[in-house]
């Protein structure tokens, strides 16, 4: 191949992940990444995917870690530098992939984080205020479904007897029961809905979409509100899972429920509540 230039080889890269069916999530977030990198190739001056050490990788990941990046995702963007230049070895650009040997940072996966009961009732008291509001939190709090599932909801979604999912990411769509909590929640929401013709579910007062960024943005307030930090809204998720495992139902059930593709993703909370229940019953102690 002629052209070893970074930049028009990361674009091509980009166009083979089109064409292998790869969701616009993960395109997104490897070009990121890779264009992160050639940031930082740039600015060592080195533009030719064959002048690529793995002394410069490790010059990547350092730097990051050192702007305060997280180790985990330092760690993520390794694989992405790794998938790329597997790519370019596959293509014939270059003979060895300089990424190999470069070491993943080594860091401590915190277990998820899981609100008590006096967190939440907290939360869902100071969403009460505005109806959009509580039924953003009843939903996430009582489907456990991502933040993205959540801004892609339609009016149609909402069914009688439960709530469908659209399929988002690698996540499949499926359908969800509702208790009667979260359908007043939803009932008096849509009662309060600006007049729009917009067939999203949740929308701004001018009647646009409302977006994850928004989403993320109304429920952190709530959190700074009532005191709880370092949360995020996916620890709504958290809090979901973690007392569906409480009230005894079992791992394949709230698997599906969530979309998780893997078990191991719902068995982790296990170890979690099981400890809970163990402090409680006074077991486990010396």
């Amino acid at each position: 191949m002629d052209n070893v230039l970074l930049p028009s080889l990361v674009e091509r890269f980009v166009k083979y992940l089109t064409s292998q069916g790869k969701s616009s999530f993960t395109i997104v977030a490897y070009k990121k990444d890779l264009e992160q990198f050639l940031g930082y190739l740039t600015s060592i001056d080195v533009q030719d995917a064959r002048e690529v050490k793995k002394e410069n990788i490790e010059g990547f990941i350092n730097k990051l870690i050192a702007d305060s990046y997280t180790k985990k995702s330092a760690s993520r963007k390794l694989n992405s530098i790794r998938t790329f230049f597997r790519y370019l070895k596959n293509e014939g650009v270059i003979e060895q992939n300089p990424s190999l040997d470069v070491s993943h940072p080594k860091y401590i996966s915190s277990p998820p984080r899981i609100f008590t009961k006096l967190e939440y009732r907290a939360l869902r008291d100071f969403a009460k205020e505005d109806e959009r509001t509580y039924a953003l939190v009843e939903i996430l709090l009582q489907t456990g479904i991502k933040i993205g599932e959540l801004a892609n909801l339609r009016l149609s979604d909402i069914k009688t007897d439960g709530l469908y999912i659209r399929p988002y990411g690698k996540t499949p769509g499926r359908d969800l029961p509702l208790n009667n909590a979260v359908k007043k929640a939803a009932d008096d929401y849509l009662k309060a809905r600006p007049q729009s013709k917009e067939d999203h579910l949740f929308i701004t007062r001018t009647g646009h979409p409302l977006l994850i960024r928004n989403i993320r943005q109304i429920i952190s307030r709530c959190f700074r509100e009532i005191g709880i930090e370092k949360a995020t809204v996916n620890d709504l998720r958290n809090t979901f899972i973690a007392h569906q495992l409480r009230q005894g139902a079992s791992v394949e059930y709230i698997a599906r429920l969530v979309g998780h593709r893997r078990l191991s993703s719902t068995e982790r909370f296990l170890n979690l509540v099981k400890e809970e229940v163990q402090k409680k019953e006074g077991l486990g102690e010396l």
